[in-house]
């Protein structure tokens, strides 16, 4: 892969259009990895802020270590299969690459929202329209993911759809689990 010069928005929309050579304008060190964590803390952390001083501290906290378990799931279970499949090497830049097409994902939202809106304003409704919204982001987004992990790992696509399917299997489970536990514990 020819490095390019680092421009992470201009890696993102080239990404996000499926060229292969978006991935090179991502770093792939554990500094540029830390940058595109920041973002995706900032938010949040935020929020918990201003959560201990409505909600209390306990509920802000255990808010904020769930999303915090949740973000670093894919880094974590990723980094384990790349070692396994002998592309440590790459899993710095896929990582990086990953974090910061996260933020596709919510304009993505935001463009489907247009033929969406004028669907609904021909009858379609509302649970419908949230459905069609819910799919396609999720189509796309695991499409996303397949094609970070099959571009940026180096990954025939198999492996790369394997990839996927534990990262958001373990996703899930880091998510929902707690919750579950929680419901049938009470």
């Amino acid at each position: 892969m020819t490095p390019k010069p680092q421009s992470v928005v201009v890696g993102v929309l080239r990404v996000a259009r499926g060229r292969a050579d978006g991935v090179g304008y991502f770093g792939g060190n554990s500094q540029a990895f830390l940058s595109s964590l920041a973002p995706l803390l900032a938010f949040p952390l935020v929020g918990t802020l201003l959560g201990l001083m409505t909600d209390g501290a306990l509920q802000s906290l255990s808010d904020f270590v769930m999303y915090l378990c949740a973000l670093l799931t894919p880094a974590v279970v990723s980094y384990e299969l790349a070692r396994w499949w002998g592309r440590g090497e790459l899993w710095l830049r896929f990582a990086t690459a990953f974090n910061w097409c996260e933020w596709i994902l919510p304009i993505v939202g935001c463009l489907l929202m247009v033929p969406i809106s004028v669907a609904m304003g021909a009858g379609l409704d509302a649970q419908t329209a949230g459905l069609i919204l819910v799919g396609c982001l999720a189509v796309y987004g695991l499409w996303l993911h397949w094609f970070l992990a099959r571009h940026a790992l180096s990954l025939p696509g198999l492996k790369a759809a394997l990839l996927v399917f534990i990262v958001s299997l373990a996703s899930i489970v880091v998510v929902a689990g707690p919750r579950f536990i929680a419901m049938h514990v009470s």
